[in-house]
């Protein structure tokens, strides 16, 4: 069903928008994670220890956190597409300048930086993604442009980047080379991307043109309400993210190699989530699929936490928790928070969420994991991300429906009776 049948889409300009959207998308996850697999070369010439890696991590997070919060709003101010490109060729720049640090204070200055450029694209390409799609299908069309993250940054990223060490290429130069793709979709995107900011109206589940102040957003009940909801689902991914491969090699005792098969798994689940279940939400509504799937997902961390040391049962189970985490993240960070307020609050609520959620699970939890590990054994960090489960399991209940097919359906139903 269309939600609006009469209205002529340009479907071409759909597909060019989308495949932009999640080429950039992409470059946003391969610069923040194809630093994973360079920091042990990087560490032994720059004189860096574990704790110094963490730093550089939290770094970018952090900054990631808190620029999404105020950015949000710009892009509601200022149009998707300024923001979009501002930010992609900023964050291209900094990747390559990584590769001219010489020490820790450096590389955290630059990584935070790229923070602060990422922060800023994350809810203006929710936002875009949102006004290029048809409304009955952009709950696909946001899972095909989330999958790119984990999919280009987490998975094919990695690969890519060992094999370029091992041929030879200096770390330094791997940075340089990813600022190029960069700048080229920059470019397309300042040629091809239009500025549809009149037309978000149609995305949205609450009809209200008037004008409103950032902080309205916590006025309309769904809001607060998936902000809890995702930093649940986070718990659970972010916590598997960084306790998994100690888990893996010092508690399980799997070798290096067996380790990292295992551990491609979080990249390929949080890919193939993101596009299913944003998908399922278009037909089956936001909240009976978040519902179901948070259940799974609860399942699957119980599942892998009684898991041996059999490699393709930990690749199995482990894949599931991310095709859920990732799956439910999506759903409520980019399709509820935007459907749930007033077109002219759609950049401050989607950054509001993004901010607070990227804070808490980026740089909280993975704190909060490595103290469980630390005090009490590294296998009970489970504990973690089943309590994320539990916690989003219980909010969703409370959930008002937002999708635009759901809806549309219930207001004929209504105005036929």
């Amino acid at each position: 069903m269309e939600t609006h049948p009469t209205k002529r889409w340009d479907t071409a300009y759909e597909v060019k928008a989308m495949v932009l959207l999640v080429l950039a998308w992409g470059l946003v996850g391969v610069d923040r994670f194809m630093i994973m697999p360079i920091f042990p070369v990087m560490a032994k010439e720059l004189s860096l220890n574990y704790t110094d890696i963490g730093i550089i991590a939290g770094a970018l997070s952090l900054a990631w956190g808190a620029s999404a919060l105020f950015t949000g709003r710009l892009s509601d101010r200022i149009g998707t597409k300024k923001v979009l490109v501002a930010s992609l060729i900023v964050f291209s720049l900094l990747a390559g300048v990584s590769g001219l640090a010489t020490g820790l204070v450096g590389l955290v200055i630059i990584r935070a930086m790229i923070g602060v450029a990422e922060g800023g694209y994350a809810p203006a390409g929710q936002i875009a993604t949102l006004q290029v799609s048809r409304p009955d299908r952009q709950g696909r069309n946001m899972g095909i442009q989330q999958m790119a993250l984990p999919l280009f940054g987490m998975a094919l990223a990695p690969l890519l980047v060992v094999q370029l060490l091992h041929a030879g290429v200096s770390w330094r130069w791997v940075f340089a080379l990813v600022m190029v793709p960069g700048l080229f979709v920059a470019a397309l995107m300042v040629k091809w991307l239009k500025d549809k900011s009149d037309e978000t109206i149609e995305h949205t589940a609450i009809h209200d043109h008037a004008d409103h102040k950032w902080f309205d957003v916590f006025s309309y009940r769904n809001v607060p309400l998936q902000i809890i909801m995702v930093m649940g689902w986070m718990s659970c991914e972010m916590s598997m993210a960084a306790m998994m491969a100690s888990y893996l090699t010092d508690y399980l005792h799997l070798e290096l190699v067996q380790m990292g098969f295992v551990l491609s798994a979080i990249g390929f689940g949080a890919a193939a989530g993101a596009l299913v279940l944003a998908t399922l939400s278009d037909y089956f509504g936001r909240k009976p699929v978040t519902f179901i799937f948070g259940i799974i997902d609860l399942c699957a961390v119980l599942l892998l936490k009684n898991s041996g040391p059999d490699q393709t049962t930990l690749f199995l189970c482990l894949f599931l928790v991310l095709f859920c985490s990732q799956g439910l993240i999506t759903i409520g960070i980019c399709l509820i928070a935007s459907e749930s307020v007033p077109s002219k609050l759609i950049g401050a609520s989607n950054g509001i969420t993004v901010g607070i959620c990227e804070i808490f699970g980026g740089g909280i939890v993975p704190i909060l994991s490595g103290l469980i590990a630390h005090k009490i054994g590294i296998e009970n960090f489970f504990y973690l991300p089943m309590g994320g489960c539990v916690l989003g399991i219980i909010v969703c209940l409370f959930l008002q429906e937002t999708a635009p097919r759901i809806v549309a359906a219930k207001e004929v139903a209504a105005k036929s009776h």
